[in-house]
């Protein structure tokens, strides 16, 4: 007769003290919150509250290649031009394997947390999962 294993849920390990961005925040205002905050990504966040996108430092770095390869002008860029519209998320119902799995299947450092209206309460982070395993008392294995 088989155990039913019960995890943490990603809830215990997830940041809820987000950094988030607007799609009209300059991108280099971003970029110097993300180094001051030493954050590699953040939400952005429609004005009433909802996930429209995720930028991140590799969004970023593409601002260099459009400064110098396509000569535009990085101080009057917004989130929105770099941010990722294609997000992934996690529920707040999924436990730390669930999400162990997703970062192992996506090359993702983070994940926001929506709850079952959809709204973000948190951001979890490959990060968090290593808090987690570390935190983990594996009692599983036999002998």
């Amino acid at each position: 007769m088989g155990t039913t294993l019960n995890y943490d849920p990603v809830t215990k390990y997830m940041s809820t003290e987000l950094i988030t961005f607007t799609p009209d925040t300059e991108i280099i205002e971003a970029i110097d919150s993300m180094i001051e905050n030493k954050i590699s990504g953040a939400p952005v966040l429609n004005e009433n509250k909802e996930l429209v996108g995720m930028i991140s430092e590799k969004d970023c770095i593409t601002v260099i290649i459009d400064s110098v390869y396509h000569n535009q002008p990085i101080s009057t860029s917004k989130v929105s031009k770099y941010m990722t519209t294609n997000i992934k998320s996690v529920s707040v119902e999924a436990d730390i394997v669930d999400v162990a799995n997703e970062f192992l299947k996506k090359n993702y450092k983070r994940f926001p947390v929506l709850d079952r209206n959809g709204r973000l309460v948190g951001q979890v982070s490959r990060r968090d999962i290593l808090r987690a395993v570390k935190d983990m008392n594996i009692t599983t294995w036999q002998d």
